[in-house]
């Protein structure tokens, strides 16, 4: 016999639902930018796990109107992950994101060069975030963030799709 959900995750659904209606009508494609932070000194990727979508991922979001991706990204990792970028990232690949939407594309960046002052401290948006060893992901690291990490360093071809 099987469970109704539950409000929370009802209110959810609703809420994710209502938020990629307002972003179709309001933007006819989406773009998206996300950052791999990577430390070199430990081999590890700075993850955020979202209050309102489930898993780890990597850090990013929707570019504004008149932002380029650079200006997105620096916003959303400053945001997310209170890092700021001491050199331009490097522009490593473009997804085509089909379950976000079937107009919603995302630029891939790759970090190497940043600072942050203070580790992210939780709030309305990120329940968690973090640097973790690329060999010791956390449980529930998406599916797109592994693929992604793994085109990125384990020599993987790049998929056309997020």
């Amino acid at each position: 016999m099987s469970q109704a959900p539950s409000r929370p995750a009802l209110w959810t659904r609703l809420r994710n639902r209502l938020f990629h209606l307002y972003f179709l009508l309001s933007r006819p494609m989406t773009l998206g930018a996300r950052g791999v932070i990577y430390r070199t000194t430990d081999d590890a990727v700075f993850l955020v796990r979202h209050t309102y979508v489930p898993g780890w991922q990597l850090p990013g979001g929707g570019l504004e109107v008149g932002e380029t991706m650079e200006d997105a990204l620096t916003r959303e990792l400053a945001e997310e992950a209170g890092v700021e970028l001491t050199a331009p990232p490097v522009l490593r690949s473009i997804h085509f994101n089909r379950r976000a939407s079937r107009r919603d594309h995302v630029a891939l960046f790759l970090i190497t060069d940043f600072v942050q002052a203070a580790p992210k401290q939780p709030d309305r948006e990120i329940a968690e975030a973090g640097f973790f060893p690329l060999a010791a992901l956390p449980d529930g690291t998406t599916p797109a963030t592994r693929a992604r990490l793994d085109e990125l360093f384990a020599g993987k071809p790049v998929s056309p799709y997020w």
